[in-house]
C-alpha cells in the first residue's frame, strides 16, 4: 500500500512540475512561446513522458485555467468576507478582481482570451466567479426581486466595463494610463452600485 501512495504521489508531483514549468515558460516568453518541448527540456524529461500526463498543449492551457480560476475564486472569497455590507463587498470583490487581472496577467489572458483563445467554456471552476459575484449584486437589490435575468444583466454590466478596462491595459501596454485608471474604475464601481440599489 505504501508503494501505490508513494506512486501516486509521484505522479502527482509530475503533474505539478509540468504545469509549473508551463507556467514559468509562459511568464517568461508569453503564451505564444509555451510549447511541449519547451516544458520537457524545462523539467528534464523526455516529450513523450509530458504526453503521459497531458494529451496536448490544450489540455495544458485547460489545467491551468481551471487553477486560475480557482485561485481568483478564493480571493473574490476573501474580498467579500472583509465586509458585511452587500455594496462594500462588491466594490472590494471587482477591486480583488482587478487586482488578480495585474498580479497574474497572464493566468488572466489565458482566463478571459485577451490576446490568446480562451478555455474557460470547458472549465466548471469558471463559474465560481459568476456565482460570487451574482449573489451579492441578489443581495444588493433584494428590495426591487430582481429575476436571474435582470441579475445576470446587472453582472456583465460590471464585467464589461472592468474587463474592458483590464483588456486596454494590457494590450495597449505603451498606453500609461496609470494615474487614472484607479478613478475610472471606482467610478464605475460606483456607479453601477448606485444603479442598481
Amino acid at each position: 500500500m505504501a508503494s501505490k501512495d508513494r506512486i501516486l504521489r509521484q505522479k502527482e508531483e509530475t503533474r505539478n512540475n509540468i504545469l509549473g514549468a508551463a507556467y514559468d515558460i509562459v511568464k517568461e516568453e508569453g503564451w505564444t512561446g509555451l510549447s511541449m518541448r519547451k516544458i520537457a527540456d524545462r523539467i528534464e524529461y523526455t516529450a513523450p513522458i509530458i504526453y503521459e500526463y497531458f494529451s496536448n498543449k490544450d489540455a495544458i492551457l485547460r489545467e491551468l485555467t481551471g487553477k486560475g480560476f480557482l485561485k481568483l475564486g478564493k480571493e473574490l472569497e476573501d474580498a467579500k468576507a472583509k465586509f458585511e455590507k452587500p455594496e462594500d463587498q462588491i466594490e472590494a470583490m471587482w477591486m480583488a478582481y482587478w487586482d488578480f487581472a495585474f498580479t497574474d496577467t497572464e493566468m488572466y489572458q489565458v482566463m478571459f482570451g485577451v490576446q490568446m483563445n480562451c478555455c474557460s467554456e470547458q472549465c466548471d471552476a469558471a463559474k465560481t466567479p459568476y456565482k460570487l459575484f451574482t449573489s451579492v449584486i441578489a443581495e444588493i437589490m433584494k428590495k426591487s426581486n430582481p429575476t436571474e435575468e435582470v441579475i445576470k444583466q446587472k453582472y456583465f454590466t460590471f464585467f464589461s466595463v472592468i474587463h474592458g478596462l483590464i483588456a486596454i491595459n494590457i494590450i495597449n501596454k505603451s498606453i500609461s494610463l496609470d494615474t487614472i485608471n484607479g478613478q475610472i474604475l471606482k467610478d464605475a464601481i460606483g456607479g453601477i452600485i448606485k444603479s442598481i440599489q
